[in-house]
């Protein structure tokens, strides 16, 4: 069964506790603190894994955990970092907030690897914490704790060329001849109940990956039917071909159909009804004698620009011109994967709602920035990393801190310190 949807419970690990411990031996009876630091809490991971094409792993498994990092020990041991979790999931999987709906990730294009849920840290032992005036500190950091979150995991076809239309128009059938998919057919509405993905390969032309999207009806991007289940998955393509019944062998106006189809692509997203479309006639075989559909519908469509072609899916006809016209027509199109941006980021979006309770202070000419968020912060931040930095510095900025700064009289290039790092100022 096509599975394209699932709800999962995401965890990482919990950072280990820093240790406290003074240093013991035959000869040195009043030795320091030699308490090791804690282990950092494994992060979740999501990975794409070409040879997945289905959700339907995670309909049998909802709760996923990385390993929680251990505490540190006597003699400046490092507690073991807890192990990652890779997830593992098919190309086009798009990660969203269960509660918001917004985007933490879409797995397409370049981004084969994202980290979901970073771990917290791991404290640091008591021996960070001895100074001239407290030699033998009694104090160890706590690790910094999970991060839990419910995710909703959606999958969306990535096609070159979507086929829509209405029930029962000949698509599956299509499919089947321009492709090696093999789906179901039969004659009845609703046939086809999973999208189904086949490869067009045309001699002396580079082809492209075509998707049978189900059977339509007015109402569906209200949700009528299997409406929203369908459209989705149009939005990654770059071309729709259009089918119609040409022959209204169902008694439907051929020309009122595409009208009704494109009514409910724009109701559902306006920018699936400026991509570009090709009509396919079809059923060109059974037209009664005396009438010619194929010239309302291109008296009715060309002068917009929609180019109509007549075929028979079961016979062949018309298939090979349509096929090298739309092959042809993605060729002057950007080849650049659609991919959601990013809506929510965890680490910040899962401490909005707590209060920074920051302070500015200035201690010798350093600048210096305290606060239980953003310790928090920092524990789910990797600073090391570019990406990582500017994320952190764009936390600093909305929540005020980098204006608290200017006030307190910070010039480029003085030094801010936030917790044992230092950085310096720029604007």
């Amino acid at each position: 069964m096509f599975a394209d949807r699932a709800r999962i419970i995401i965890k990482s690990g919990k950072g280990g506790d820093g240790h406290v411990s003074f240093r013991r031996e035959k000869y040195v009876p009043n030795g320091g603190p030699d308490g090791g630091d804690g282990g950092n809490g494994g992060d979740i991971i999501f990975v794409v894994d070409e040879g997945l094409n289905t959700l339907v792993d995670f309909r049998h498994k909802r709760k996923y955990a990385a390993g929680n990092g251990e505490c540190g020990g006597k003699r400046n041991c490092h507690g073991k970092n807890g192990e990652d979790l890779i997830v593992k999931v098919p190309a086009g999987t798009i990660i969203r907030d269960a509660e918001s709906g917004k985007v933490i990730a879409d797995m397409s294009g370049d981004n084969k690897r994202q980290v979901i849920l970073t771990g917290g840290h791991g404290g640091n032992g008591n021996q960070h914490y001895a100074t001239s005036t407290m030699q033998a500190p009694n104090y160890a950091q706590p690790g910094q704790p999970a991060m839990e979150l419910e995710v909703n995991l959606e999958l969306k076809l990535i096609a070159d060329v979507g086929l829509v239309g209405f029930p029962n128009v000949g698509k599956s059938t299509f499919l089947s001849r321009v492709t090696n998919a093999r789906p179901k057919i039969a004659n009845y509405h609703f046939t086809t109940l999973n999208p189904n993905l086949g490869v067009v390969d045309l001699e002396g032309a580079s082809g492209f990956v075509i998707a049978d999207i189900p059977g339509l009806i007015e109402g569906a991007s209200e949700g009528v039917g299997l409406g929203h289940e369908f459209l989705r998955h149009i939005e990654r393509t770059r071309v729709m071909i259009h089918i119609v019944d040409a022959a209204s062998t169902e008694g439907r106006d051929p020309v009122a159909d595409i009208y009704a189809i494109n009514k409910e692509l724009e109701n559902y997203d306006k920018i699936l009804s400026s991509k570009p479309q090709v009509i396919a006639a079809n059923k060109i075989d059974v037209i009664a004698d005396g009438e010619d559909p194929v010239s309302k519908l291109r008296e009715e469509f060309e002068p917009k620009g929609i180019k109509v072609f007549p075929i028979s899916a079961v016979s062949g006809e018309g298939v090979k011109e349509l096929l090298y016209y739309v092959n042809d027509l993605l060729k002057t199109m950007e080849d650049e994967p659609i991919v959601f941006e990013q809506e929510f980021f965890p680490a910040a979006e899962l401490l909005t709602g707590s209060d920074t309770g920051h302070t500015v202070n200035v201690e010798d000419g350093v600048y210096v920035v305290e606060g239980p968020q953003i310790e928090k912060m920092l524990g789910y931040t990797n600073i090391e990393s570019e990406k990582g930095f500017m994320f952190f510095q764009n936390f600093m900025k909305e929540k005020g801190i980098l204006d608290e700064l200017k006030e307190a009289g910070i010039n480029e290039g003085d030094t801010v310190r936030i917790y044992g790092w230092e950085f310096d100022y720029y604007e």
